[in-house]
Formats: structure tokens, sequence, C-alpha cells
């Protein structure tokens, strides 16, 4: 590991111990040379996911637009921030515990509603009205009758 200070190639952990989220390790080194200590972080190199979306067009995965579509459909609703970070790690870890380096739009929607169903109902309602884009109010009610007879 290369010193940040003095550029030498060479140093030592003093220290290391799990990040809070446990996704990575946070190491103290010491540099060989100027004596001077850094922080560095150790993480599991994921291969990158492709989105494919409606149009057929190609994007690299976001778990930020996972989170956006997540806080919005639950904007003024009882559902802690915690919770939508929560749900936007599983479906991210999900996505990259996959053996598919190409995931759909419709199937990172469909995984955002049924985890976001047992949360929030109208959360979910609001979510899916958009990600569904319901055509008409009987497709809107169609939706609504589900979730009432699953009750």
């Amino acid at each position: 590991m290369k010193c940040p200070f003095c550029g030498y190639q060479e140093s030592k952990v003093v220290d290391s111990r799990h990040s809070d989220d446990c996704l990575s390790i946070r190491r103290r080194r010491e540099c060989l040379n100027c004596q001077r200590r850094f922080t560095t972080y150790e993480i599991v190199e994921s291969l990158p996911v492709v989105v494919v979306k409606k149009d057929g067009s190609r994007q690299a995965f976001d778990r930020n637009k996972i989170l956006t579509g997540l806080v919005r459909s639950c904007a003024n609703r009882p559902v802690p921030m915690a919770e939508l970070e929560r749900v936007t790690s599983e479906i991210e870890q999900t996505v990259q515990n996959s053996l598919e380096r190409e995931v759909s739009t419709q199937e990172i929607g469909e995984m955002v509603m049924d985890r976001l169903k047992p949360l929030d109902e109208v959360s979910y309602i609001r979510f899916a009205s958009v990600y569904r884009q319901f055509k008409d109010v009987n497709s809107f009610m169609r939706e609504l009758t589900k979730i009432l007879e699953e009750k």
C-alpha cells in the first residue's frame, strides 16, 4: 500500500476491524519509511451488473435509483429511512449474488414491490401505480382489490 504522505510502497497493519455495516474492513497502517499512520478500507470487489430497461437500453446498476423510488413512494408515510436503506441493500445483495450480469427493470421493480408491500400498503400502491403505469381507474382498482383479498 502506497503511503499517501511520502509515497513509500511498504507499510504495516497496526489495527484491523470491521466497519459498522460489516461490508468492509478498516485497517490502520503505518508507513515503514516516515512512520505516519493512515487508514485504508478493504471491500469485496463486485462485478458490474447491467440493468436492461423497457426500451432495451442498458445502464449500470445504481442502488440510489431504488432508494430514490422508495423514498418517493413513502413520502409522508410512517416508514423509517433505515427500513428503506435495508430494503435497498437487500435488493442490491440479491442482484449481486445472482449469477446473471444483467437484470431487467421489471425484475427490480418486482423485488421492490415484494419488500414494500409488508412495510406500508399505501407506499406499495404508490410505487405500483408508477411502476405498472396504470392506464385507468379499473387497473388501479384491480390492484387494490388484490391487496384487500389477501387480508
